[in-house]
């Protein structure tokens, strides 16, 4: 894609982000590590995220929704084993059959889903394979207990479904404090004695570094797969544990730089009044590229200097297409048209920009737009 000068640049590091599958990996060696690619890889592209960690040695993956499952099954190798793909929200009503031919296998949380996956077994003649999901506290997906029960004691209700695992979901893992993570890590426990021999999944990336109770026998690493921090600063030695190696570095073009004289105002509704005389870099990005309009006056952006990064706060609303930055602490010459500045990775922590947002790493990510000219490095066999 040609650079015309006022696109932005998101770049991916898929090297860092196979590290950091190793590294969650290695947190429970006797455990397989799977990789979770919904909502298109975190918004990084499941079609060449996937497939960097296929060749990193991830042969399990999971998405939300049955289109995401079809399209990634195009984007990963046919030949050798083909990669495990689940599908979290279970087998949508009507595509059972499709899913089944793609070789599929959702995560059913309702009776019904395993009724419809059952026939769809009878009516093709063979087993399919699915994985099971049992709640345990979060009141979300997943069969009831008393669901549960009513399954597990029929004969025939798992006719033709050939389970690979039972999973759960943990509400609270990035609290590692709060009690109901051991309330569920004790009903899981309870459910996989009712199910003895079949694999069980339960830790998320926070759930990776509780410890090996929460471990079982499938991890799924999810936002820190791409660089966030699941815990806290406030967590301590969780957060010191958990840190991982920046995937993303998104950098906006400056067009203008301005002088701005104190008691004059800069950009919408006039909300962000210059204290003393002031220089103000307009770059282009803006909540149409999905950066957002919460970061208006909190969030902030790295330029680098002739004494290294320099830290610049976001001065003003962010608009459709422009941020606005108070960049008076660099000399003129470090800033000027054409250069780049950091408003995620380089510099600019992304649980931290997050966190100005008043809102997680998950929401930067998944909004980024379309209109970033994209970048990926690394990731070669």
């Amino acid at each position: 894609m040609t650079d015309f000068g006022d696109q932005a640049l998101l770049r991916i590091d898929l090297d860092a982000l196979c590290a950091n599958w190793r590294k969650l990996a290695s947190q429970a060696p006797a455990a397989e590590c799977a990789a979770v690619v919904k909502a298109d890889a975190y918004g990084l592209g499941a079609a060449t995220v996937a497939p960097a960690l296929w060749k990193a040695g991830c042969r399990r993956f999971f998405v939300a929704h049955s289109t995401e499952a079809l399209a990634l099954r195009a984007a990963l190798p046919a030949d050798r084993m083909p990669a495990t793909i689940h599908i979290l929200h279970g087998p949508a009503a009507g595509a059972e059959r499709d899913l089944a031919e793609a070789g599929l296998s959702p995560v059913l949380s309702t009776p019904g889903q395993v009724a419809a996956w059952r026939e769809t077994a009878k009516r093709l003649g063979r087993e399919l394979p699915a994985a099971l999901h049992i709640d345990t506290g979060m009141n979300r997906l997943g069969l009831s207990a008393r669901e549960a029960e009513s399954l597990l004691e029929s004969n025939t209700a798992f006719d033709g479904i050939a389970l690979e695992f039972v999973m759960s979901h943990l509400a609270c893992a990035d609290e590692p404090e709060h009690p109901l993570n051991a309330a569920q890590r004790d009903r899981f426990a309870a459910w996989r004695r009712r199910l003895p021999g079949l694999k069980g999944s339960l830790a998320n990336s926070a759930g990776i570094f509780l410890g090996t109770e929460y471990h079982h026998d499938l991890l799924r690493p999810g936002i820190a797969l791409y660089g966030s921090n699941p815990f806290p600063a406030s967590a301590g030695p969780w957060h010191e544990a958990a840190k991982l190696t920046e995937v993303v570095h998104l950098e906006g073009k400056i067009l203008q730089v301005r002088f701005v004289d104190r008691g004059e105002s800069v950009g919408y509704g006039a909300g962000h009044i210059v204290e003393k005389p002031s220089r103000i870099a307009t770059v282009a990005v803006g909540y149409a590229d999905g950066f957002s309009r919460a970061l208006s006056g909190r969030g902030s952006a790295v330029i680098r200097g002739r004494q290294g990064h320099v830290r610049v706060p976001i001065a003003g609303r962010v608009s459709m297409d422009l941020i606005t930055l108070d960049v008076s602490a660099l000399g003129e010459s470090e800033c000027l048209p054409g250069m780049t500045v950091s408003l995620l990775g380089g510099g600019i922590d992304i649980d931290a920009q997050a966190e100005a947002a008043g809102t997680i790493a998950y929401e930067l990510l998944t909004q980024l737009g379309s209109r970033y000219r994209r970048i990926y490095a690394g990731g070669a066999a």
